[in-house]
């Protein structure tokens, strides 16, 4: 029977082929940044009510995330759609692909949903490039009612297993006191000194950080004129390590050393988390296997083992989704001239090549969760996920 149904899944996608494509290429050709998403999440949305799904959106009070649903089978599958664009770089990681590799996985999924025993949804995530939509959407109720999720994320070459990094987003503040730098520098307070010494001592730091650590940032602002001592100063930085239990650890050194340039320059300290933890992810691992043989059966190949490859370390609010509801997150190749969040790469993310991995990826997906359905018998589990 599977192979029967999967024979429909595809004819499903091929039908809808050039809708996808649109679909991809209006997205990257319009990117929106976290959580300003508006005409990406209501274009994707509109390809599903197309084709009879129920859309709630907003969904869960959030403007640009959406429910799509069509079926009652006993067994729910949700596809995740990203959708936000990098500033200043666009979709140079590829959510264009991602949204549309969801839309057409659901809608061939769709066509067996009956028979299968399956209710197929697609959840429109926002915000996922540092905005922690899918953490903001878990903490509103989300995911609960899926048994198995999943999605597919572009990078240079296939990998099947998501590795990714738990990660903390700050923004970091300094404010002190502007004085003029030449007549009267004894009155500032140089709150981009501040800057300075914490950099500095997160420099030091990293020589006894951990392998699975990462300790990365960017200067937001940094004054104003070079003959004003500058009273205010920003900063976004990442705090990454292997596991979220070590992640707490690691901030807490972090914190210190933006707590030495205060003490330091008598500035005042303002640590702000831009969105919640993102967590580890733990893949299903059924299910990657699952999706190795189906996505090797459209053509792809897998020839970089998960621990040798890169951008599968790269953080998600995935992670998040994972720790309550069976998932897996497999990267799809479109290229290893470029990688993800280079100009280069959101130039791979259309065209004949970012075309091929859409309809690969969204048939592997479609055949892997019912294959994922087939094998778990149609029995409810998202009460509990598995361990």
């Amino acid at each position: 029977m599977s192979d029967a149904l999967k024979e429909q899944i595809a004819a499903g996608i091929a039908e809808v082929d050039d809708e996808l494509v649109r679909l991809s290429n209006t997205l990257h050709d319009n990117p929106e940044t976290a959580w300003q998403e508006h005409r990406s999440a209501a274009s994707v949305a509109d390809v599903l009510a197309r084709h009879g799904f129920a859309i709630e959106h907003p969904y869960l009070g959030l403007d640009t995330a959406f429910r799509a649903t069509l079926g009652d089978g006993p067994f729910t599958v949700g596809f995740l759609a990203e959708y936000d664009a990098l500033p200043g770089l666009g979709h140079a990681c590829g959510h264009n692909l991602i949204a549309a590799m969801s839309v057409g996985g659901a809608i061939g999924l769709a066509r067996v949903a009956a028979e299968a025993g399956i209710t197929v949804e697609v959840i429109g995530t926002p915000a996922e490039e540092g905005g922690g939509g899918k953490v903001e959407l878990i903490d509103r109720g989300a995911f609960t009612e899926l048994d198995f999720a999943l999605m597919a994320h572009p990078a240079p070459e296939d990998v099947a297993e998501a590795q990714p990094f738990a990660v903390a987003h700050w923004h970091v503040a300094y404010d002190g006191r502007s004085a003029h730098a030449a007549a009267y520098p004894d009155r500032g307070i140089n709150a981009n000194d501040a800057f300075v010494i914490a950099q500095t001592a997160i420099g030091m730091l990293r020589q006894q950080l951990p392998a699975g650590v990462r300790v990365h940032g960017i200067q937001t602002r940094g004054g104003e004129a070079p003959n004003a001592i500058p009273e205010r100063t920003e900063g976004r930085w990442y705090v990454r390590a292997d596991t979220t239990d070590l992640l707490l650890d690691v901030e807490e050194r972090v914190r210190r050393c933006f707590e030495a340039g205060a003490l330091a320059t008598g500035a005042e300290l303002t640590i702000t988390p831009e969105s919640g933890r993102y967590q580890e992810m733990r893949p299903d691992a059924e299910a990657n296997t699952f999706y190795v043989r189906n996505a090797e059966a459209v053509g792809r190949r897998f020839e970089i083992p998960p621990e040798e490859a890169s951008m599968n370390r790269a953080s998600t609010d995935m992670g998040n989704v994972s720790q309550i509801v069976n998932a897996i997150h497999p990267f799809i190749g479109v290229g290893g001239e470029y990688s993800n969040h280079q100009p280069g790469f959101a130039e791979a993310c259309v065209g004949p090549v970012a075309e091929q991995a859409l309809r690969d990826g969204a048939t592997a997906l479609a055949w892997t969760a019912l294959d994922v359905a087939d094998a778990r018998g149609g029995a409810r589990g998202h009460r509990a996920r598995e361990t």
